[in-house]
């Protein structure tokens, strides 16, 4: 994994860098505001660590603009602020996680696998494809990072078109996937009345595809 330091003290960020590279952690080292500006332009990261205070700028005001530029890289804030508005402020621009120095490197590590951890554990719930994103735990739908309010059966029908997109999904399939009972399952045309709303709350006609007499398949270049 590849995490990126952000620390103006030289010795402090050697000697953080020393301790992630012990813990097998791949590192970049950003010793500013416009260096760490450089480092996330070019780089994806699993995580970002943070000091607050850096001689060329504010690392707050850096974490506002990462959140800002809709950059979801977890971030742990490291400062000497241990005050609790300085914490509520930290937390609330979008910080995952906030450490106060001076701190042991057992916590530090330990606060480090544990966003590591939670973030594993999201990414792996979630499905793209295009800009599309459809979390499976939480039941929420993104496309082009705004919300998306479905019912119950458009999420469910979603879902298995994400999870198959290689596949062209019959009538009779996704209809047995909502259905519970085998009249519904032969008769009903809801399913093609929930794909219509489908393509109209996601605002992508193409995104599902009609296959002449077989049914519907996810268009992956939509």
């Amino acid at each position: 994994m590849n995490l990126l330091i952000v620390e103006d003290d030289v010795l402090t960020a050697k000697q953080l860098l020393q301790l992630l590279k012990s813990e097998k952690y791949l590192c970049d080292v950003a010793n500013g505001y416009v260096q760490a500006q450089e480092f996330i332009d070019k780089n994806n990261y699993a995580l970002i660590l943070l000091d607050w205070n850096l001689g060329d700028g504010d690392g707050l005001i850096l974490l506002q603009e990462i959140r800002n530029l809709e950059i979801r890289t977890p971030v742990l804030m490291l400062s000497a602020n241990g005050e609790i508005d300085d914490r509520v402020a930290v937390l609330d621009s979008g910080a995952d996680d906030y450490l106060c120095k001076p701190y042991s490197a057992i916590e530090l590590l330990a606060r480090i696998r544990a966003i590591l951890r939670r973030e594993t554990l999201q990414k792996s719930s979630l499905i793209t494809i295009g800009d599309v994103t459809l979390d499976t735990l939480s039941r929420e739908i993104l496309t082009e990072n705004e919300k998306v309010a479905l019912t119950t059966s458009e999420f469910d029908l979603l879902e298995l078109f994400m999870q198959n997109p290689n596949q062209i999904l019959t009538r009779y399939q996704l209809s047995e996937h909502i259905n519970k009972d085998n009249y519904s399952i032969k008769h009903s045309n809801l399913v093609d009345v929930h794909i219509k709303n489908l393509r109209k709350k996601l605002g992508k006609r193409e995104f599902i595809l009609n296959v002449r007499g077989i049914g519907y398949k996810i268009n992956k270049s939509s």
